[in-house]
C-alpha cells in the first residue's frame, strides 16, 4: 500500500505548508514543545519511506494554525522517489500476500500497540498541526486503534462461500484474493483516522501502506516498503492516478478534486474508492427531546471547527419549535470555549488556514446577500491563529444557492419546515448524500426516514448527532460524496479482487443449465 500523505496540495485550500522557514523559528526547536521530539521530528523531516527514509523534493514548512507559527520542515517527494516507491512496494506485496491472514493480523494488531504507547503525544501532534482540539486528536489516534482491533479479528473471517452447484461432483466457490497496490491519498481534517481505516483493512487483507508502523515492520522481519510513504502534492497525486501499477486509490478530499481522481482513475479502468463532501442535515420534528437535539446539533456544528466533511451544515426546524430551539443553541453557542486547541479545557480551535477564513467570510457575506440573517458569530476572533466566531444563520429558504454550498467552516444554516415529505425532500436536494439525522419519538416516522422514500445518504442516524460515527459500520456516503465505503461492515471487500471458482471433482463433464455439446 502506498500512502500520499497530504497529496491535497493539490487544492491549495487545504493545506498550511509553505517554503522552508528558518531552522530557528520552528516549533519543534522551542522548549514548549520538546514533546515534538519524543515522535523523532526534526526540524527537516523526511517526506519518502519505502523501507528506507528519503526525499529528494522540495522543501515545504508546515504550520500551527492556532498561531500561525512554523512547526517543521518536510522533505517531499519527487517523481522519482514516487517510481522507486512503488516499484520497492510491489515487490515487498510478494512476500505480504505469502503470508497468512491470521498472521497479517498479529502484524496489525502490534501497529495498534505501537500506536497505544504514543497515543498522547500523537494525539497532541494532530492538535498542533490540524488545528483539532486535544481530546479529538486523541480520539483520532484511537479510532486507528480500534480499526486495527477490529481488523485482528476481521483477518481470521474474510472469505466467500461455497454455493450449490447444480452439477453433480462439482464444487462452486467464491475466491477473495487482494487487489495488490492499495493507493492511500488523506485530507488535513482527519491525517490519522482515514489513513488507518485503508491502512487496516487493507494489510489483513493482502495488500502491500506507512508512518510509525514502520519499525513494527521491521521488527517482525517484514519489507518496510509494505507500508510506503510519499509526501507530495499534485504531481504525486496525478501520478499515483494514472499509475496502472496501482490497483486501487482511495482518495479522501473535496467533490471536485475527487472528481479529477475518478476520471484519471477511470480512464486506465482503474479502481477507486471516493470519500468525498458532505452537506449534512439535521432535521428535528415537534415531538423531538430538545435536550438531546441542542448538544447534538452544537457538536455537529462547532465540533472541529466545523471541519469535518459530516458536519451538521443544514438545521430543519418544525414551524412550531423553531424560535425556541433557535434561542436556546444561540445560548449554547455563547457558552462554546474557545482557546489553544492543545488546552484540555477548550472545546474550539481555529480552522485550518488562512484561506478557509476568506471562505468563511465570503459565505456569511452570501449568506446575507440571499437574504440570511445572522443569529450570531459572522465574524474573525482577534487573536493570533485562524480563528472564526462559530455562525448561526436563518431566515434562509431551503434551496438558496449559499445552502446547497459545503463550506468548510462554522456555518449552520437553520430552516423551517412544514411537513415531513417535504423536509424529507429538501435533505435529499442537495448534491452530497453522506450523512443525515432526525430527532423525533414517532416511531412509523422513524422506519419512514430509513426506508426508500426516506434519507438517500450513506449515514442515517436518529436521535443522534450527524457527525461521530462508529468503525464497526461502514463509512460513506452516495451522490457527490462518492459511493466509497471504508472501515467496517463489508468494506474489506473493496480492498479484494473477487474470483468464482468451479471444481469438477468427478469423471464426467456435465454443462451448465444442461447443454450437450457431443
Amino acid at each position: 500500500m502506498l500512502g500520499l500523505r497530504h497529496a491535497a496540495a493539490s487544492l491549495p485550500l487545504l493545506l498550511p505548508l509553505r517554503a522552508a522557514a528558518a531552522m530557528s523559528t520552528l516549533l519543534v526547536n522551542q522548549p514548549r514543545y520538546a514533546w515534538l521530539r519524543e515522535l523523532g521530528l526534526q526540524e527537516e523531516n523526511p517526506g519518502v519511506y519505502n523501507g528506507r527514509w528519503g526525499g529528494s523534493g522540495q522543501v515545504v514548512t508546515t504550520y500551527c494554525p492556532a498561531n500561525n507559527e512554523p512547526i517543521a520542515s518536510v522533505r517531499q517527494a519527487s517523481l522519482e522517489d514516487y517510481e522507486e516507491t512503488v516499484k520497492k512496494a510491489k515487490e515487498a506485496w510478494k512476500v505480504w500476500a505469502d503470508i497468512p491472514a491470521p498472521k497479517r493480523g498479529e502484524i496489525v494488531r502490534q501497529i495498534g500497540d505501537a500506536l497505544r504507547q504514543k497515543i498522547k503525544v500523537l494525539g497532541s501532534l494532530v492538535s498542533l498541526e490540524m488545528g483539532k482540539i486535544y481530546v479529538e486528536g486523541v480520539g483520532e489516534v484511537q479510532e486507528y486503534v480500534d480499526v486495527c482491533d477490529y481488523a485482528v479479528g476481521l483477518s481470521r473471517m474474510i472469505g466467500g462461500p461455497i454455493l450449490p452447484s447444480e452439477r453433480p461432483g462439482h464444487a462452486l466457490i467464491e475466491q477473495w484474493n487482494p487487489v495488490g497496490l492499495v493507493g492511500i491519498i488523506t485530507a488535513f481534517n482527519f491525517p490519522v483516522a482515514v489513513y488507518g481505516w485503508n491502512s487496516a483493512i487493507a494489510m489483513i487483507c493482502g495488500n502491500a501502506c506507512l508512518w510509525i508502523i514502520a519499525k513494527v515492520l521491521e521488527d517482525n522481519k517484514i519489507p518496510g516498503a509494505i507500508c510506503s510513504l510519499v509526501c507530495g502534492g499534485a504531481d504525486i497525486g496525478t501520478a499515483m492516478a494514472r499509475d496502472e501499477r496501482m490497483d486501487l486509490l482511495s482518495f479522501t478530499g473535496s467533490t471536485k478534486v475527487g472528481k479529477q481522481v475518478a476520471l484519471m482513475v477511470q480512464e486506465r479502468f482503474g479502481r477507486s474508492l471516493l470519500e468525498l463532501g458532505g452537506n449534512n442535515a439535521i432535521i428535528v420534528f415537534e415531538d423531538a427531546d430538545l435536550n438531546l437535539v441542542i448538544p447534538s446539533a452544537l457538536f455537529a456544528a462547532v465540533g472541529t471547527a466545523g471541519q469535518r466533511c459530516t458536519t451538521a451544515r443544514r438545521l430543519f426546524l418544525h414551524e412550531s419549535i423553531h424560535d425556541v430551539v433557535v434561542e436556546k443553541l444561540a445560548k449554547a453557542y455563547a457558552q462554546v470555549r474557545i482557546g489553544d486547541p492543545w488546552d484540555s479545557d477548550t472545546l474550539y480551535g481555529p480552522l485550518h488556514t488562512k484561506e478557509a477564513v476568506k471562505m468563511f467570510l465570503d459565505a456569511v457575506e452570501q449568506a446575507k446577500q440571499q437574504g440570511g440573517s445572522v443569529v450570531c458569530g459572522g465574524k474573525v476572533i482577534n487573536r493570533p491563529g485562524n480563528y472564526v466566531e462559530p455562525t448561526i444563520v436563518t431566515g434562509l429558504p431551503h434551496n438558496a444557492p449559499i445552502v446547497h454550498t459545503e463550506t468548510f467552516a462554522p456555518i449552520l444554516y437553520v430552516l423551517k419546515f412544514k411537513e415531513e415529505e417535504e423536509v424529507f425532500a429538501w435533505n435529499n436536494e442537495v448534491k452530497q448524500g453522506l450523512s443525515s439525522s432526525i430527532f423525533t419519538k414517532d416511531l412509523g416516522r422513524i422506519f419512514r426516514w430509513l426506508g426508500p422514500k426516506g434519507s438517500d445518504c450513506g449515514i442515517v442516524n436518529v436521535n443522534i448527532p450527524t457527525s461521530g460515527a462508529e468503525i464497526g459500520g461502514a463509512f460513506g456516503g452516495e451522490k457527490h460524496t462518492g459511493g466509497g465505503r471504508e472501515s467496517g461492515s463489508d468494506s474489506w471487500k473493496l480492498y479484494m479482487r473477487r474470483s468464482t471458482c468451479t471444481i469438477n471433482y468427478s469423471k464426467d463433464l456435465p454443462l451448465a443449465q444442461g447443454i450437450k455439446f457431443q
